[in-house]
């Protein structure tokens, strides 16, 4: 049987903060397989890595990013992050370089909930010039992004299906629509996985992950349900989890 995954969601939201440099500097050094991490571009062209598209939550400082430029951005210190900043791509690809742990990219929306016009291109040429592309799996909540990835790379790439489009599609529908946009995984929120949903996934020849799993109870699903890959804000938990259910299947 081939092990579940783990992937520390924006670098261990919540035991490091949300896309602090100490979470991604941690998280590097855990024998774990995956990094999450969101991209979004400022005013003047520099690839920023961080979860929102605007820095008013989760920074001292506001703002839509894509309207900031990239020194006001860096300036912003993040809460509870030890007085860190947010990093840039590259900066990113540096802690990653010597470390065992790939990357999990994935390209959010901007603060209207629609791509970033041409900013893809600069992160795969980023990536590349950086050595991590071919490290790099891409994820995405949006079908024009998956297909513009389609267009733009061979990466792996995963649709995120959110719980609504998950009720209005069915299970089948999104299948469908996976398969129709040549999407080979899906991953859902691990509240709305069940056997069924995995079962026919497979059957249509999609991997099958989850996000979200941030509860002992949670991982112990992904875990016990044998998902490809989960990402989790609790990477040390989830780590001791696997290494206790690991040790039970043996047993």
């Amino acid at each position: 049987m081939t092990m579940t995954r783990i992937a520390s969601h924006r670098g261990g939201t919540l035991e490091f903060g949300d896309s602090t440099p100490q979470g991604f500097a941690a998280t590097a050094r855990l024998p774990l397989e995956e990094v999450e991490f969101d991209l979004h571009p400022t005013a003047d062209g520099a690839i920023i890595v961080h979860h929102d598209a605007t820095l008013d939550r989760t920074t001292d400082t506001q703002g839509a990013i894509t309207d900031l430029p990239a020194a006001t951005v860096r300036r912003a210190v993040i809460d509870y992050g030890a007085g860190g900043h947010p990093l840039t791509l590259a900066e990113l690809c540096a802690i990653y370089r010597e470390s065992t742990v790939d990357f999990r990219c994935e390209f959010k929306p901007n603060a209207e909930g629609r791509p970033y016009p041409g900013f893809i291109p600069g992160a795969l040429e980023v990536l590349e010039a950086e050595g991590m592309l071919e490290r790099t799996t891409f994820s995405s909540f949006l079908i024009a992004t998956q297909d513009e990835l389609a267009r733009l790379t061979t990466r792996p790439r995963l649709w995120l299906v959110s719980p609504p489009v998950l009720r209005q599609l069915g299970d089948a529908g999104v299948i469908e629509m996976a398969l129709a946009h040549g999407i080979p995984e899906i991953s859902v929120l691990i509240d709305c996985a069940d056997a069924p949903l995995q079962a026919a996934a497979e059957e249509a020849g999609l991997a099958f992950g989850c996000f979200g799993a941030h509860s002992a109870a949670q991982i112990d699903k992904a875990l016990a349900m044998g998902v490809k890959v989960f990402t989790t804000d609790r990477p040390s938990l989830a780590i001791a989890r696997r290494a206790a259910f690991t040790k039970g299947q043996a047993a």
